[in-house]
Order: structure tokens, then C-alpha cells, then sequence
């Protein structure tokens, strides 16, 4: 768990200023046809349906955008603002730090502290990580995992699902046993073939110390999550185990080798929607599932399945189909554990804006779903993590929906809350090098959510 360039439109994000990259970003569905053309990304019918249930139930993305060019902030958000401005210079959270609250149903930026500033951003990372592979693969999309046969041998073929699990080799494995005995085969060899991921290697900013906890080394191949040097070897003893159970010899060990064209395919197993993986990813901060996706984002997109060419998907989608700023946008990873990765506030809260968007709900619905609601056992906004639990937050309990981010020397905190005069905000905090304790730096975070909902007055 991490909580351890094309051309882009010009901003404005002065406090009650309107953003003037959103007249582009709402183009016409011919525009947003020809980007995706020359993306070579797939375009699906989700892109332009209704709002998911959560911004239905929430009442989200349902209000028409405030065309004026600014307005003049009401009682509440003045409020809010020298709040924020009074807290944001708390000692716990040092002196680099950078803020952006946005009001989503006016389209106005309330309030911007060192907004354009790129920090190292830890785990919000994947909420642009998650958007390009919603919107290249779809909602629906499956991953595959096959057991094929061919001379002798039983091949487990990875096909990049990262929550594959024993029960579902199990089931994989009872459908093969049943194949080789009525073909009279009573023995067999079993094999991996991990190839649609070339050799796991190292992302800038990383180091060998993330192995295999952190991460695992980048595999097409897993069962159970777990966390080993070479997950695809253990799958294919994981399966080769129940092969033996089952009354079926395995011959020697399990080996790595590609499946041959002509090998016969004996059983295979779908995973789960992206959308309820992205749901999970999201929710607990998953490192490997968020870089199995990048691999698989990159492979959808036409490009090879490697670090570079997946983030590069990442930045085309989020500028290209949503017009979403990379001003001092770099991403070397799609988990947020690279230590070079710099992403601006500002930019982290026009990506979760999209969310409040009905047009994009069918297809990044399912990161809205999967935010971590303040005080939620089992996300990392729980409990047990210590989340929204002091004097000042406490009150924001089930109130604050946010993507956690923490590595040594980066905090941050992206979400949606609505804000106490009823309306959806907006904002992503991040702070860089404080030295004060991280539990301290996440109470003074959780601080300004609190204040973005307005229990903390």
C-alpha cells in the first residue's frame, strides 16, 4: 500500500475566477471523436450516458455550469477562504505546501495556495492513473487468464489481472484435470507464460527497497496478491499443486515459457469489471493493481506495456480527452511510489472535477465510488490509520470522500465534500519535506477538509 506533452489551454485560477479551459473541455462530440482518433483510443457509448448511482444519490454533476466570467463570493466561501488562508500556514504542515478548493457547481476556484506548484504527490497519482484506464479500456473491460496444453505441458497464460486468485486457479485447474483424464492423461508439466509484460524493471524514482512489499516486480501474472520476487512462477506452483490434489502428476518444476500457437486452450477465467478493480484500487491504495493497469492501459492504447509508454497514455488522455493541464505534470510510474513524480494541486482537483461531470460518471464513476470516505473502515481514511479523529476534524466524519497520498516526505489529500452552504467542492492539499510527525501532518490535512465542509467554522 502507497500511503509509504501535448499542447495544453492557458488557466486562470485566481480565487472565484473561472477556469478558461472548460469551454474546451465541454467540446463537441465530433472534437472529442477526432482527439480520440488520433489517440488511437477506443470510444465508447458510456462516455456520453447518465450519472453513476453515488452522483445521483449525491447530486452530483446535475447543475448547469456558472457561465459569468467571476462572481462575487458569498458569506460562507469568504468564510472558508480566510479559514483556509489562516490554516494552511499551520507548522505541522511546513512551508511547502500547496492547496486548491474548487466550487464545481458555479465553476469557480475559491481559493489557491501555491496551486501551480508541482509536488511529489504519492498515491494521489492514481486518480490520473485510473482515469486513462477507465477511459482507454472502458468500465467493462475483463482481463483473461488461460490454461492452455500443448506437448505435455499445461500453461497458465497471464493476461495482466492482478486479483486473480486461488479459487479462481482452482477452478481453472478442476476444468484442465477434467480435460487431461478424458484424454487419458494421468501426468503432466506445467509452465507460465508471463510475455504480454516484458522483464519487470525499475521506475525513475524507485529503488529495489519497494520489492517486494511496496510492490512486486511488474508481472502478467499473480494469484492471491502476493507479494514475491516472481509472482508468475508462484502462481504456476500454486496451480500445479492443485493439479496434484486432484490426482494429476506434475513432472518436475514449474517453468516460464510462452505458449505455442498451435497449444490447445483448456479453461479460462474473466476477472471482475475494471470498474469494481478500480473500486478496490482506489479504495485501499492498491501499488500493484495501479501498475498492472498502467501496463494494460499502454497495451490497449496500442503501445507497448512499459512504464514510459503507459504514462505517456496517462498524459495524452488527461490532456487530449479532457483537457485537463500538465502544466509541471510528471508521472514515472502509475502507483505514485516514484519519488520523481510532480503534480500540481491545481491539477489533481481538475481531474477529480471530471468526477462531478454526469457525461463522464458511466466511465470514471467508479473512482468516485472508490474515494475513501473520512472515517471508513477498511480505505485509507479509516480508523486505523488514525484519520479524522482529533478536535477539528472529527466533525467531518462521513462528510469528506478523498484519495489518501503518503510517502516519506509527501502527504497529501484529494477529494470532494460538500460544503456547508450545500454545494460540491473540490480541493487537493498536498505538503512536501515537513518535519513534523506524519500522524500530525495527515490531523492538519484532515484539518482542511474539515474546513472545505465547513463543520470546522
Amino acid at each position: 500500500m502507497n500511503d509509504i506533452m501535448a499542447e495544453t489551454p492557458v488557466h486562470s485560477f485566481a480565487p472565484g475566477g473561472r477556469r478558461r479551459h472548460r469551454k474546451a473541455r465541454q467540446g463537441s462530440t465530433g472534437v472529442r471523436r477526432a482527439i480520440v482518433l488520433a489517440l488511437a483510443l477506443p470510444v465508447t457509448s458510456a462516455a456520453l450516458a447518465g450519472p453513476s448511482a453515488f452522483a445521483a444519490e449525491k447530486g452530483i454533476g446535475t447543475t448547469a455550469k456558472d457561465t459569468a466570467a467571476g462572481r462575487t463570493l458569498d458569506a460562507d466561501d469568504r468564510q472558508l477562504v480566510a479559514n483556509l488562508e489562516a490554516r494552511v500556514i499551520d507548522p505541522r504542515l511546513g512551508s511547502e505546501v500547496s492547496g486548491v478548493v474548487l466550487d464545481s457547481e458555479s465553476d469557480t476556484t475559491l481559493w489557491d495556495h501555491n496551486g501551480a506548484t508541482a509536488l511529489m504527490p504519492a498515491s494521489n497519482t492514481k486518480l490520473a492513473t485510473a482515469t486513462a484506464a477507465l477511459t482507454v479500456l472502458g468500465p467493462d473491460h475483463t482481463f483473461t487468464t488461460k490454461v492452455v496444453y500443448g506437448n505435455g505441458t499445461l500453461t497458465v497464460v497471464g493476461g495482466g489481472d492482478r486479483t486473480l486468485t486461488s479459487a479462481d486457479l482452482a477452478e481453472l485447474a478442476k476444468t484442465a484435470v477434467a480435460g487431461l483424464k478424458a484424454a487419458g492423461l494421468t501426468s503432466v508439466k506445467v509452465a507460465v507464460d508471463d510475455s504480454l509484460f516484458g522483464a519487470p524493471t525499475l521506475a525513475n524514482g524507485w529503488n529495489t527497497g519497494y520489492y517486494p512489499d511496496s510492490v512486486a516486480p511488474v508481472r502478467a501474472l499473480v494469484v492471491d496478491g502476493h507479494g514475491v520476487q516472481d509472482t508468475s512462477i508462484d502462481a504456476g506452483q500454486v496451480f500445479a499443486q492443485q493439479l496434484t490434489a486432484a490426482g494429476v502428476t506434475v513432472d518436475g518444476a514449474v517453468t516460464r515459457a510462452e505458449a505455442a500457437p498451435g497449444d490447445v486452450m483448456v479453461a479460462r477465467h474473466r476477472s471482475a469489471a475494471l470498474s469494481e478493480i478500480v473500486h478496490k484500487m482506489i479504495k485501499v491504495s492498491d501499488n500493484n493493481i495501479a501498475e498492472t493497469l498502467l501496463r494494460m492501459t499502454a497495451l490497449g492504447a496500442g503501445r507497448p506495456a512499459t512504464f514510459e509508454d503507459g504514462t505517456d497514455v496517462v498524459r495524452k488522455v488527461l490532456s487530449l480527452r479532457y483537457g485537463v493541464s500538465l502544466d509541471n505534470f510528471e508521472i514515472y510510474d502509475g502507483s505514485g511510489l516514484s519519488r520523481a513524480n510532480r503534480i500540481p494541486a491545481a491539477t489533481l482537483a481538475e481531474i477529480l472535477e471530471l468526477l462531478t461531470e454526469s457525461r463522464y460518471s458511466p466511465t470514471l464513476g467508479s473512482i468516485l465510488d472508490g474515494l475513501p470516505v473520512s472515517g471508513e473502515a477498511g480505505s485509507t481514511l479509516g480508523p486505523e490509520w488514525g484519520r479524522f479523529d482529533d478536535v477539528n476534524s472529527k466533525c467531518a466524519v462521513g462528510k469528506v470522500h478523498a484519495k489518501t497520498g503518503t510517502l516519506t516526505g509527501a502527504i497529501a489529500l484529494s477529494g470532494l465534500t460538500q460544503g456547508k452552504d450545500g454545494k460540491w467542492k473540490v480541493f487537493s492539499f498536498i505538503e512536501n519535506n515537513s518535519t513534523a510527525n506524519p500522524n500530525d501532518i495527515k490531523d492538519a490535512l484532515d484539518g482542511l477538509a474539515a474546513t472545505v465542509n465547513g463543520c470546522w467554522a
